[in-house]
């Protein structure tokens, strides 16, 4: 069987050498980027997050036999960052910051993700903090992309989400009792009940304009994630006086809890029955120790990112991903920018469309060569992903790990900054 094996070896090698352009023998490259999910143990508060990525690493390179390079990138869920950290709160504690915010007012509590994980919790503490709610959705969906009712309904209704506000009933009369696509859930119905089980009465309406609101209460609270800025500045502007998003509860410890100062329940997480994880803080000093770990062990100088979501769309779902407030909260120097790309095909069509085979390879590895720092706008780089490096990376990350039990929260990733030259 060895001997099997070596001649196996021997043959694939043949077939791959070629002489490089100073006449060394080398083996042909034909693997691009390689992503592996890494298993780790379940961490739990008060564990060393550092030491556990840096191990994971180490041991997963020598059990899988990958040797460990310059600019390869580790990253690593905020889920396990936060569980490290402690960084937990309770339905109480969310209350009580509302409460302290509000005071024994009608809150309006506008455009709330439709999600079950991401804010059933949330509203528990925000129904225990004050006295009733007035809960404005988004129509036909939230701003992730999760549907209330299909956009042909409207068409159908003649109904405009732009100028048109419903109640409760209205909306019922025009599309009836619609479930998730994918949860099966109800979700005017059931934030309707999450509230009401606290004895607190809640009216719904939907709009998409912020300004809806002012006419039934003057004290807001802004729950959209990445519009949030925009929606509170109109509110103050037009006449709203307490006015709050989710990224200002929790931003300080109520009574021991866990906080963020940044972004307070946004990124948060049904952790328990009655509880959160929020966004980890102050993630910097975690991925530059685990960088400067990985260096003094392998020598190699390895970027590092925490990350949350990715930034995809289903296609059935319609539903974007990005459901955190950033695909990542904190991350390596190496990592910063966009990428720096050309078109292959592009160059293929147009520059070198009367190449072929070697001829053409060798043509465009010497245009990627010599390329610009900085394309820019040109044409050769128009197609490629002007998005941010960490934005992209995230995604690949969130989509190697899952959100179930794969048990992967750590990601290693190689070749990603590598090009068709090497």
């Amino acid at each position: 069987m060895d001997v099997i094996k070596c001649i196996f070896y021997i043959t694939i090698k043949k077939n791959y050498i070629s002489n490089d352009h100073q006449g060394a023998i080398r083996l042909e490259r034909v693997v691009g980027t390689v992503v592996r999910g890494l298993r780790c143990p379940i961490i739990n508060e008060g564990d060393n997050i550092e030491e556990i990525v840096v191990d994971s690493v180490l041991k997963a390179s020598e059990v899988e036999g990958f040797a460990i390079r310059d600019r390869d990138i580790v990253t690593l869920t905020e889920s396990i960052v936060a569980r490290a950290q402690g960084n937990y709160a309770e339905i109480d504690d969310i209350a009580k910051d509302v409460h302290a915010k509000f005071g024994d007012e009608t809150v309006g509590v506008i455009f709330p993700i439709l999600s079950r994980n991401r804010f059933e919790n949330c509203l528990r503490g925000i129904a225990k903090g004050v006295k009733k709610i007035v809960l404005m959705l988004s129509y036909p969906a939230d701003e992730v992309g999760n549907h209330l009712v299909d956009i042909e309904l409207l068409d159908e209704k003649n109904v405009n989400p732009w100028t048109d506000v419903l109640t409760e009933q209205q909306f019922r009369d025009h599309f009836g009792y619609i479930k998730h696509t994918f949860t099966g859930v109800d979700y005017i119905e059931f934030y309707k009940s999450l509230v009401e089980g606290y004895g607190i009465e809640c009216e719904v309406i939907f709009s998409n304009n912020a300004k809806t609101i002012l006419d039934y209460t003057k004290n807001v609270l802004v729950c959209d994630v990445h519009t949030r800025a925009r929606t509170k500045r109109i509110l103050k502007a037009n006449g709203g006086e307490k006015i709050f998003g989710l990224d200002d509860i929790l931003t300080t410890s109520i009574d021991g809890s866990g906080h963020n100062e940044t972004y307070g329940l946004l990124g948060s997480n049904k952790s328990t029955d009655t509880g959160v994880k929020l966004f980890p803080r102050d993630c910097q000093p975690t991925v530059d120790r685990i960088q400067q770990m990985l260096l003094e062990k392998t020598g190699k100088t390895i970027e590092v990112m925490v990350y949350g979501d990715g930034a995809f769309k289903d296609p059935v779902g319609k539903i974007w991903e990005l459901a955190d407030p950033v695909v990542s909260p904190a991350y390596t120097a190496g990592l910063k920018g966009t990428p720096n790309e050309v078109k292959l095909k592009y160059l293929a069509d147009n520059n070198f469309s009367d190449l072929r085979g070697e001829e053409l390879k060798k043509a465009i590895s010497q245009y990627i060569t010599e390329k610009e720092e900085d394309l820019g706008d040109s044409a050769s780089a128009q197609g490629t992903t002007p998005r941010k490096l960490t934005d992209l990376i995230g995604s690949l990350s969130d989509l190697t790990s899952g959100s179930g039990d794969k048990g992967t929260p750590i990601v290693y990733i190689q070749g990603y900054f590598d090009n068709y030259t090497h």
